[in-house]
């Protein structure tokens, strides 16, 4: 299990506060929407929680199994990031671009020579729950915008992290695939008591889906809003 304490956090960009004297609490088995209008800083705070981008001040702290405490730069073996960028090799089969997820756990030789059936095996399995198991030995340079979208949810998922940062994972989804991910999710945050923080602009998959909706506002970067969701599940 894992939880997520944030003391204080801000950050600036262009000599501008996107988000100031954030105070978080977040336990195991969650997931929080983070809501607010483009360039507010959506991108920016998971960036901070990943260590991909060094707040200007504050804290962030994960623990792992009540026993083990991480900072952004520690955690990063038990993190999945979804960017909206996506981050895909293009000329490489879906099925590899789902596998390379994991490749800090291989060797040089399955890289050159193969990897173990059984993970290729898994990383099958997502990509049938995904609904592109038919593109599986497609070159990724080939499929459309939401395979593409779909690809990089199962390159994480299959990474099987305790934490997942998603940055507008469903953006190019149609309903029912939307659907499906987003009640992927929710499978992860209760049966397996993971973390996802996952920015979002849809009001119903909030109120459907989330925990929480962390709420930025570009006016006052003081003035954020950490809403629990009732849910009714």
């Amino acid at each position: 299990m894992i939880s997520v304490k944030i003391q204080n956090l801000g950050l600036i960009r262009n000599k501008k506060w996107l988000f100031r004297n954030l105070d978080l609490s977040i336990p195991s088995g969650s997931l929080v929407a983070i809501v607010g209008p483009s360039g507010v800083g959506k991108s920016s705070f998971l960036s901070c929680l990943s260590g991909l981008e060094e707040s200007t001040e504050g804290k962030i702290e994960y623990k792992i199994d009540s026993n083990s405490v991480h900072t952004p730069e520690t955690i990063r073996p038990n993190l999945g990031i979804i960017f909206q960028s996506l981050r895909l090799t293009e000329h490489v089969t879906v099925l590899e671009n789902v596998i390379y997820g994991k490749i800090a756990n291989y060797g040089i030789k399955e890289a050159i020579f193969g990897f173990p059936k059984k993970d290729e095996e898994a990383a099958f399995r997502i990509l049938k729950e995904l609904g592109i198991e038919k593109l599986a030995h497609k070159w990724t340079s080939q499929t459309s915008g939401g395979e593409k979208q779909r690809t990089a949810i199962a390159r994480t998922l299959n990474q099987n992290p305790k934490l997942i940062l998603a940055d507008e994972p469903v953006s190019n989804l149609d309903t029912y695939y939307t659907g499906r991910v987003m009640g992927l999710f929710r499978g992860l945050v209760e049966k397996k008591k993971k973390i996802i923080f996952c920015a979002l602009h849809d009001p119903q998959l909030i109120s459907k889906f989330a925990d929480y909706a962390l709420s930025l506002n570009p006016e006052n970067p003081e003035k954020w809003n950490l809403r629990e969701i009732n849910q009714n599940r």
